[in-house]
Formats: structure tokens, sequence, C-alpha cells
């Protein structure tokens, strides 16, 4: 049978809304006849809610009966938005996979091949360049989700302000293979105070937390993602620190 769908979305000269849009692809990706209304003006749009009794466009309805916004929409399509403040591993994985990319990418310029050794230490040069990135974005966020857990940052509450630049400057002496005598110390007393917080906070104290591992608006949960990110730092650094 044919699927059909009314959907009222705004669409002025000076804003389309970007949930109008999402709601009309997922009606066609789920094989809906789209009845489309753009309301093309502030004046149409406040008539549109007054009759509706809404207070938000979009609106979409199904065979006469309204189903609400696109958020409402999904949730009848059976594929519900996850909510915003859901607490997701997909920052460090997507993070981790480009890091890996990069290395890969370096080596092949550099080698003529996908993977060496060397392939693993520009993996973690670029992963600690990306994670500080992420946390100069927003240092005054990722300072203040920080002290949640930082034992440092706790006693000390400007190490959070200047944690973000020890990461992505070692990171870059790293990738560099420069200055090993500054990066490889940095990066291990830094990642070492970074394992013992989160060790502390998470397996001790149990408490649930999220991590300010990819800046202040993450939704990363603090645990085996954030042990890792510190014991690659203290690993990396002590195999530079064995090379001097």
């Amino acid at each position: 049978m044919t699927k059909t769908a009314t959907l009222f979305r705004m669409e002025t000269t000076d804003h389309i809304c970007p949930s109008g849009l999402k709601a009309l692809d997922l009606l066609k990706r789920n094989g809906y006849t789209i009845d489309d209304q753009p309301l093309k003006d502030r004046a149409t749009v406040d008539a549109f809610k007054a009759k509706h009794g809404v207070k938000t466009t979009p609106q979409v309805f199904v065979d006469g009966t309204r189903i609400g916004g696109f958020d409402d929409l999904s949730v009848f399509l059976g594929t519900p938005v996850a909510a915003k403040d859901a607490l997701t591993y997909r920052p460090v994985i997507a993070l981790f996979t480009v890091a890996f990319a990069l290395a890969v990418a370096i080596t092949w310029l550099s080698h003529g091949t996908v993977f060496t050794g060397q392939t693993v230490v520009w993996f973690i040069s670029v992963s600690m360049v990306l994670l500080g990135l992420q946390k100069l974005q927003d240092i005054e966020k990722f300072a203040t989700m920080f002290l949640n857990y930082d034992l440092l940052a706790q006693r000390w509450v400007r190490y959070g302000y200047v944690y973000p630049f020890i990461e992505t400057g070692a990171g870059l002496l790293m990738l560099a293979g420069v200055l090993t005598w500054l990066s490889a110390p940095m990066a291990l007393i830094a990642a070492s105070i970074g394992a013992v917080s989160v060790f502390k906070a998470v397996y001790i104290d149990k408490r649930e937390l999220k991590c300010a591992c990819v800046g202040g608006e993450s939704r990363v949960p603090l645990g085996f993602v954030s042990l890792t990110e510190n014991l690659m730092m203290i690993g990396m650094a002590i195999w530079m620190l064995t090379r001097l």
C-alpha cells in the first residue's frame, strides 16, 4: 500500500529549518509519498502553529494523523534519535579511526608501505594532537569537567588549563621526533597522573562521570577508554625515553 505523509516545515528567505529537511529525507528513505508544504514566511508559520496548537515546526502528518516533529517521526518509524545527553563512545572511535588513517598515510608517504613499527608511534602521536585539539576548542568547559576527577587539577585548578597544551605539544614533538628529552617526560608525568585519577574515580570510588578526553562537551563515559588514552601516552613516553 502507498504510504502518504504531509510535511509542514519552515522555509523562509532567511531560514531553512534543518529538522524539516531531515524529516523530508527520513520520509523519503522510508518509502513515503510526501506532500511537502513549506511555510514561506513568519506569519504563515505563526498561523500554522496557532491552528494546530503546536510550538515548533516541522510537523508531520501521516494519513491525516499528526505525528509531530523530527524526533517524534524518528520514534514513529522505529529509528529514534539518541538523547542529546546520552553517553556514547562514538567521538573517541571516530577520533582514533582518523588518527590511525593519518598514521597509515604518513607511513605510506615516508616508507611506501601501509604499516611499520613507526606507524604505531605516529598513531599515538596523532591521537594526542587530535585529543588536545578537542580540548582546546573550549578550554574553559574542558577545565571545568576535568576538575570532576583529575587529582592534580583538584589541588591546582590552573592545571586544567595547562593540560591541553601539554598533550598537544608533546604529541607534535613526538610526531616530529624532536626534543624527546622534553616531550617524553611531559607526556609521562601528565599521563601517569591521568591514569591514577581515572582509576581512582572509576574503579575505587565507583563514580559515574563523563570523560573530558574529547573536550568539555564530551558524552564519553569515564572509564576504560580514558584509562587507555593515558596508558598509550605512558607507553609512548617510556619507549621514546629508552631510545635517547
